[in-house]
């Protein structure tokens, strides 16, 4: 197909969604965000579209703002015939959607209209939802309010992380974008409006999302602690640090201690939630690398609340 293709994205999920299209289509184009301070050293680090948008030697602007004079003129330039979007991170303005001559589709991480915005993999867990999936929709000004044009669903299942799930989902969006491309340009697929009564939200995750408030039940924090990983992380303050909690198992006991209260269960970290305890299976103490409960205790003297 010679349709011209301008894609923008910027995170590990949106690199299946290029690859495919760079497979597929002519990819005129790619549009990512700029070079950000990452890790201890806080080194300029590449968001990872760039690199494979070198690594595919495709042409690639990263503006700051898609409203900068250079930025739009260079997608005009392109003069592409379509515009697709995953995770990218900016919302597109009116001016950027009416570019193409047949718009722009974004690849959204969920069934909308359920979990509109950011991080719609950690709300999805977060909130139990049995299952998820991608949407590859008509965008228009709105915060992923565009009409529908098809979905595939998933099980989330009880292992899931964002970081699995993400992973899976960034998959099936690329494979479902490839197969609805040419029905949408054709005109057999027709787009189908969101029904906004059953709209939920998303919003963009901040770093404290992660901290763990014992008064809520026991299975819901194990929901938040896969919800939150890899990033950003979730977390509880001992001895003026953050520890850091990669895996957990929700327990329900009689008379449960007090919300909060730290405690040794079957040889394992715990901490007690507003209906029971949660097991820390597997926790990152500050400055050191994951370990397993049982052998953070070794070195935690003072883990039971006195």
């Amino acid at each position: 197909m010679n349709t011209r293709i301008v894609f923008m994205g910027s995170p590990e999920f949106a690199l299946p969604t290029l690859r495919a299209l760079a497979e597929n289509f002519s990819v005129v184009g790619v549009v990512t965000q700029p070079d950000r301070p990452a890790g201890r050293g806080r080194k300029l680090a590449p968001p990872p579209v760039k690199i494979l948008a070198q690594e595919l030697g495709l042409p690639l602007i990263q503006p700051r703002r898609l409203k900068e004079p250079e930025a739009m003129q260079q997608l005009t330039a392109w003069q592409p015939d379509l515009i697709v979007v995953a995770a990218f991170g900016q919302i597109l303005r009116r001016n950027v959607l009416e570019l193409p001559l047949h718009g722009c589709l974004n690849v959204h991480a969920s069934l909308l209209p359920r979990w509109r915005g950011a991080a719609p993999i950690h709300a999805a867990i977060l909130h139990g939802d049995t299952q998820t999936g991608v949407t590859i929709m008509q965008m228009d000004p709105g915060l992923d309010t565009g009409p529908i044009l098809t979905q595939r669903a998933t099980p989330i299942t009880p292992q899931d992380t964002a970081g699995s799930l993400s992973e899976r989902l960034a998959q099936m969006g690329a494979e479902l974008l490839i197969e609805t491309i040419p029905g949408y340009l054709s005109g057999a697929i027709q787009p189908q409006a969101q029904d906004d009564s059953l709209a939920t939200h998303a919003p963009r995750l901040k770093k404290t999302a992660g901290e763990l408030d014992f008064t809520r039940p026991a299975d819901y924090l194990e929901r938040q602690v896969r919800a939150m990983h890899p990033w950003p992380g979730a977390y509880l303050l001992w001895e003026g640090n953050r520890l850091r909690v990669h895996r957990a198992t929700p327990k329900g006991v009689p008379h449960p201690p007090p919300a909060g209260t730290r405690l040794i269960h079957n040889g394992l970290p715990a901490v007690a939630a507003a209906d029971g305890i949660l097991l820390l299976e597997e926790v990152q103490p500050a400055g050191k690398r994951p370990m397993r409960g049982r052998d953070f205790l070794n070195g935690a003297r003072n883990w039971v609340s006195s």
